[in-house]
């Protein structure tokens, strides 16, 4: 006897869910969380320091980076622009949280966005 799993209606509530949202919607969320991932990660939340992680910091803005390079041209830059500025915001944070600074171009994310200065 083969018995067939049940109907996970969650799944197909989540499913009918995402199809609903505009791909600008999920990019901008994307990004957004790792806007406020990476500013944790550099120390900037409430609790200052006690999540610091420069490594991890850098991995969350040059995805970033990547996303919005990647994504520009399809989200508009009535999107793309705020979106721009939070990451330079990042990236110019990152520069003064190191301790050694990378030289310009070589920051996170600056292959996709161009060397960023203060």
């Amino acid at each position: 006897m083969s018995e067939t799993p049940p109907e996970n209606t969650d799944f197909d509530a989540m499913t009918r869910d995402i199809a609903e949202v505009p791909a600008v919607e999920v990019i901008v969320t994307v990004a957004v969380n790792l806007m406020s991932a990476a500013a944790v990660k550099l120390g900037l939340s409430e609790e200052g320091d006690k999540y610091k992680d420069l490594d991890e910091a850098r991995k969350l803005i040059s995805g970033l980076a990547g996303l919005l390079d990647a994504s520009a041209t399809e989200i508009s830059s009535f999107h793309a622009a705020p979106l721009r500025d939070g990451l330079k915001s990042l990236q110019l944070a990152f520069r003064e949280a190191s301790i050694v600074p990378d030289e310009p171009g070589q920051g996170p994310g600056e292959k996709y966005t161009g060397p960023v200065y203060g």
